[in-house]
């Protein structure tokens, strides 16, 4: 199986510990972006995964690469050019204070590319999945036409579409709005994946009844079941769309869980209660990433790729930095109720 995903990776840049920004003298330096979230959770778990970008041609660029390289992802296909790479800065809230995500990535390379610089029916050649997310088309337009090109390149051959809906309001800057460029990218989509608000902010599609503000921790799965049927219908495309589920009871405490309805059925998973989260960054995408793993390898049991997205993901909460560092069987034994954390010898 061969999974390409595509989209920005940028340097991170973090407060030590859960500093603020104006009390750190250093900060701790790493990679991370959406798509590339999702690649090296894929490689993890042994799937070949190729992740695309546009990178500047020089030594910022080349260790992001061999960071990916190192986590077994597939690199060949990045476009090389630009003039620098994204930077994100992040400070870790605690308990009431939230955490807070600065960036400073206006004019990194991919933000600058444009139509026709990958060689789309190339790179997805022998590809079995191509995976995007909301972030892309948020950077430019430019960068929004290249990932429509990828997605009906991907249909055209018949690669099975994902998108993460993922909006982000700090991002959508160079005059469109989510609501007029995500539509027709959504279309070519086979699985749809958001959280409690992308639908709604996205596509004004929202659950009766529900406050995402004020969770108290507890969200109900079957709220959502309306937000999936609407979601499959205006895009019928879509054979799956799914819902993650997270109750904030403060920045350090979430409740995890989600949906995926079929079509047909809506399949809720276990909910976690993770008490200690370490860094809840890149949660999104560790789901994402052992959804496409769960999908391809169970196709016949949305119900247990459903949990395996769920247990990858409520484990990503206890590792620091972008990328979800844990192996398949660690997510199944996870899956089948070991969360003692006890020692293994």
């Amino acid at each position: 199986m061969k999974v390409v995903t595509f989209g920005e990776v940028m340097l991170r840049l973090a407060t030590p510990g859960y500093e603020r920004f104006s009390q750190a003298t250093h900060l701790t330096s790493t990679f991370g972006g959406g798509e590339a979230n999702v690649a090296v959770s894929l490689a993890n778990y042994g799937i070949e995964a190729d992740f695309v970008t546009r990178l500047p041609k020089n030594d910022i660029a080349e260790w992001c690469i061999a960071e990916l390289r190192k986590r077994g992802v597939g690199t060949a296909n990045i476009a090389r050019g630009g003039e620098r790479v994204g930077i994100y800065f992040l400070e870790t809230g605690a308990v009431a204070r939230p955490s807070k995500v600065v960036y400073d990535r206006a004019h990194s390379s991919i933000a600058d590319i444009e139509p026709g610089m990958i060689n789309w029916r190339e790179v997805l050649k022998g590809a079995d999945w191509f995976h995007w997310t909301g972030i892309t088309p948020a950077l430019s337009q430019g960068a929004a036409d290249a990932c429509l090109e990828a997605i009906r390149t991907a249909n055209e051959m018949g690669v099975t579409v994902s998108c993460d809906l993922n909006y982000r309001k700090n991002l959508w800057k160079y005059g469109k709005k989510a609501s007029e460029v995500m539509p027709a990218l959504t279309e070519g989509c086979d699985v749809i994946l958001g959280n409690e608000e992308d639908a709604e902010k996205v596509f004004g599609i929202k659950p009766e009844g529900f406050d995402v503000a004020h969770t108290g921790g507890e969200v109900n799965a079957a709220e959502f079941e309306s937000v999936c049927r609407q979601l499959q219908a205006r895009f019928p495309r879509a054979k799956k769309v799914i819902i993650t589920l997270r109750g904030s009871i403060n920045a350090n405490h979430n409740t995890w869980g989600g949906v995926l309805w079929d079509g047909a059925k809506l399949h809720a998973s276990k909910r976690y209660d993770i008490t200690h989260i370490v860094d809840r960054v890149g949660g999104g995408d560790s789901f994402m990433g052992g959804l496409v793993y769960g999908l391809l390898t169970w196709p016949a049991d949305d119900g247990r790729a459903l949990e395996f997205a769920v247990a990858a993901s409520a484990l990503k909460h206890t590792i620091y930095g972008d990328f979800n560092l844990v192996t398949a069987s660690e997510v199944e034994a996870l899956m089948g109720g070991d969360g003692s954390g006890r020692v293994q010898r």
